[in-house]
Formats: structure tokens, sequence, C-alpha cells
């Protein structure tokens, strides 16, 4: 069953029981009060009755209980007899001395033989209400104190006129809730249609959601608690689809780095077999060994290179790092060794210049970080005698700032989202020609992200790039406990 449908039935329900329990209450405390009313007037009515009857009992006892009573009645019974009530008068063993016939014709006499029953030495009054076949009957009986055996003046009074008023009440009643029922129903219908409106179109939606059409949105901006459940299913939506976006960028990441892996495997195997398949099976000059035992240590190095370049790649998220205080001036000197030679075999004009300071971190890897930024940038060089590349680092904002400056060929605009993917390259034969395998920017990468950094990249196509590396002043435990991810990176 649906919700809106238990919603109208449970409030149709609930008005059913309200109203009818409202109404029956309320047409019982009114009839009550009409029977109390009417009761009361009848005890009034037959104390009056004993009053006169006594008194007029009292004039003529002397000729006997018989004579008395038929005097006495004859006398009073105008004045009492009237708005529906009727005397009679019992003697002993209940026999009846007036009204014998009227009580008798409505069926009463058994009645009125048990309430006089009821009455012993203590009870000399008391009254019932009775039904017949001709209607309601209020019987009053009373002990009196007159003559020389027992006399008991009772009254009927008619009550047929109030019932019939509540029967005809009770009807109009039933009518009115039947007719307000209906009306309500409608009403509690198209209303509970209303209300479960948004819940039936966030339905419909999640349905087509789970269909494919992820794309879709409740755009519900009601205020009510229906509007804030579409708007957090919107946000539910939207970051559904944007972890399965990023799981399937994910997966092609994945899927490229197989195919590029086994590309980069295949070209050096390929010349690796080449040229032992040469070496064994043709008759070959010691200047065409000579060119074959070259290519085959070339193109071993090459792949001893990637093997290390991926267990360094894998290893890195396996191992943590060892964090520490590390000044700036030791890198700086490690760093200018190690690339001075480079940079005077291929005629590029170099500079390393990091102020004074310290960087939280694994020292291994910082140098490793430097060392793939100042290769790539050694690598983009296409400018003989004029390559010009600049590390420096400078205390910044409460961290440490580290800029690689080079006038190499640049990176167009939209490559530089993908530089980071290992085995990507901007130009792959030249980065092959140069010995690149596309890893070392996942490398850096990885090691800014280590590090808490921020790794910040802007590049002209033909003029050069510029990276920003910015490190914070936190501890180990600060970076770890509050990574950043890197913006851009720049290509092997």
């Amino acid at each position: 069953m649906k919700f809106a449908d238990k919603l109208f039935f449970s409030t149709v329900i609930l008005l059913t029981a309200v109203f009818t329990v409202f109404g029956m209450w309320m047409l019982h405390s009114n009839f009550s009060r009409l029977l109390n009313r009417e009761i009361e007037r009848g005890n009034r009515e037959s104390q009056m009755f004993q009053f006169l009857f006594e008194m007029g009992y009292h004039s003529v006892e002397e000729y006997g209980d018989d004579y008395a009573v038929d005097v006495t009645m004859a006398n009073i019974s105008d004045s009492v007899e009237r708005g529906g009530n009727r005397c009679f008068v019992l003697g002993e063993n209940d026999a009846y001395y007036f009204g014998q016939n009227y009580i008798e014709a409505r069926g009463l006499d058994s009645d009125v033989r048990e309430l006089a029953g009821s009455l012993d030495g203590e009870d000399t009054y008391g009254y019932c209400i009775r039904r017949t076949q001709d209607g309601y009957y209020m019987l009053t009986l009373a002990t009196s104190s007159v003559g020389a055996s027992p006399i008991r003046l009772g009254m009927c009074r008619e009550l047929t006129e109030i019932y019939a008023d509540r029967q005809i009440l009770l009807n109009q009643y039933r009518t009115v809730l039947i007719c307000l029922l209906l009306a309500g129903s409608v009403i509690i219908y198209l209303l509970s249609r209303y209300i479960t409106r948004p819940i039936s179109r966030l339905n419909k939606l999640a349905g087509r959601i789970a269909d494919g059409s992820y794309e879709l949105r409740s755009r519900n901006t009601s205020p009510d608690e229906l509007g804030s459940l579409a708007r957090s299913f919107d946000r539910m939506a939207d970051r559904l689809v944007e972890q399965m976006e990023t799981k399937a960028l994910e997966a092609k990441q994945k899927e490229d780095f197989t195919a590029a892996f086994a590309h980069e495997l295949k070209t050096p195997l390929t010349s690796i077999i080449g040229y032992a398949d040469m070496l064994n099976s043709v008759n070959l000059s010691d200047e065409e060994k000579r060119d074959a035992y070259f290519y085959i240590y070339s193109q071993g190095k090459r792949l001893e290179s990637l093997s290390h370049k991926l267990l360094e790649l894998v290893s890195m998220d396996k191992t943590p790092a060892q964090f520490r205080a590390v000044g700036t001036k030791s890198l700086e000197e490690n760093i200018r060794a190690t690339m001075r030679p480079i940079w005077r075999k291929r005629g590029i004009r170099g500079k390393v210049n990091m102020d004074k300071g310290v960087i939280f971190g694994d020292e291994e890897l910082l140098l490793s970080l430097f060392y793939n930024l100042l290769d790539n940038a050694v690598k983009a060089m296409d400018k003989e005698g004029r390559g010009f590349i600049l590390l420096k680092g400078t205390a910044a904002g409460g961290g440490y700032e580290v800029k690689v400056v080079d006038n190499g060929r640049g990176i167009p605009k939209e490559e530089i989202g993908r530089i980071t993917e290992a085995f990507y390259m901007v130009d792959k034969s030249r980065s092959r020609k140069e010995g690149g395998a596309g890893i070392g920017m996942a490398l850096c990468s990885k090691i800014v992200r280590i590090h808490g950094a921020v790794l910040n990249i802007e590049s002209n196509l033909g003029e050069g790039t510029v990276i920003r590396i910015c490190f914070p002043d936190r501890s180990p435990e600060a970076v770890a406990a509050e990574p950043k991810e890197q913006k851009e990176a720049v290509p092997e």
C-alpha cells in the first residue's frame, strides 16, 4: 500500500472514531440531562400527589379505606393527572384501589408489583423506567402512612417523547456524520495526494537516476521537511555521481597505466631480443657488434631505471616517511653538487639558491622530488646554449616555497591536468629519446601529497614553465592529520 493511501485511510479512520465518540458523548450527555430533568419532575409530582392524597384521605377516613380512597382520588385526580401523568393506588397485597385498567393496558402490572416488592420498611419511595410496546414510562411508588392497612401511591409518567427525540437526533447525527465523512474523505484524499506528491516525485526521480539519468535533480526549494529531504537527496546524488566519476577516472587511469607499462616494456625488450638474436645468428663486424652491445646495454639500463622508479612509486605508500626538520642549506649543497655536471654537459645555465630555513619532511624524498623536477626541466630544453634553469627557495607565509623555473618548451594548457598520471608524456618520442618513461611526475605528485604541500604550475608553450611547491610550517603529526592534495604538476 502506498504512503498516500496509508495516510488517507488512517486519517479517515481517526476522524470517524473522533466524530463518533464525540457525537455519541454529546447525544448521551444531552439525553441524560433531559432524562434527569424528567425524573426530578416526576419525583416532585409524586410528592405532590402523596401530599394531596393524604390531606383528602384524612377528611373522609372514618368511612373506610375503600370509600376514602375513591372520594380522595375523585377530588384530586384532575389536579394530579396532567402532562401525561396517571395515578394508581395499591392496597393490601398490592390490590388496586385505583388506576388498574391504565396500568394493565400498557403492560406495566408486573413492573408495578416488582417496584412494590422492592420497598421495605426503610425504603418508602422508589421509581423505575420501563419500556413497553407503546413506549417508555417512569413508575414512581410511595408508601403512605394513612389508613389501617398499607396504602401505596403510584404515578405513571410517559417518557416516550424524549426517547423519540433522542432517536431522531441520533438518526440525524448519523446522516450528518456520513455526509461529513464522505466530504472529508474526498478532501483528505486530495490532501494526501498533494502532501505526498513530492515524495512520489522523489521516488520516480530516484528510479530514473538508478536507470542511468544521473543528471536529474529534484530542484525542490520548499522550506518544509520534504523540501529539506529533497535537497539532501540532491546532495547525495551529486556526491554519488562525483564518486562514480572518480571511480571511473581511477579505473581509466589504471587501465592506461597497464597499457602504458606494457608498451614501455615492449619497446626495450624488442630491441634487446632483436640485437641478441642478431648477435647469435648473424656474423657481424666488430663495429656492428659494438653497436648491438650498446643498444642492449642502453635498453637494459632503461628497463633498470623503469623498474627502480616503479618500485619507488609502489613502495612509497607502504613505507612510512621519516619526517624531521630538514635544513634547506644542506639540500641546496646536495642539489648543486649533483646537477652541476649535468648542466655543464648540456650547456645549460643552472642556479640553485635556497634561503636559510627548515622543511618538515623526509630528506631522501625531498631530494628525489627536486631531482625529478630539475631533470624534467633539463629534458624540456631545446635551446642550445640558451637554456636556463633556476631552483629558488624562499621562506614565506609561515611555510617554505620552492620554485623551479625553466625557459624550455613549456606545456600545452590542455595537458597540465594529466601530467601526474603514471606513464603519461606530453611528447612521447622526445621523452623516450631523453630516457624518460613518464613516471617521474607521478613520483613528484605523491611526494608532495605525503608532505602535505601544494604543487602549482604556470606554463606557456614555447616560453617555459614555473613550478611552485609550498611546504607547510607544521609538525609531521599535523601534516599526517591534515594532508593537502596538490593542484597541478609539470610534465616529464
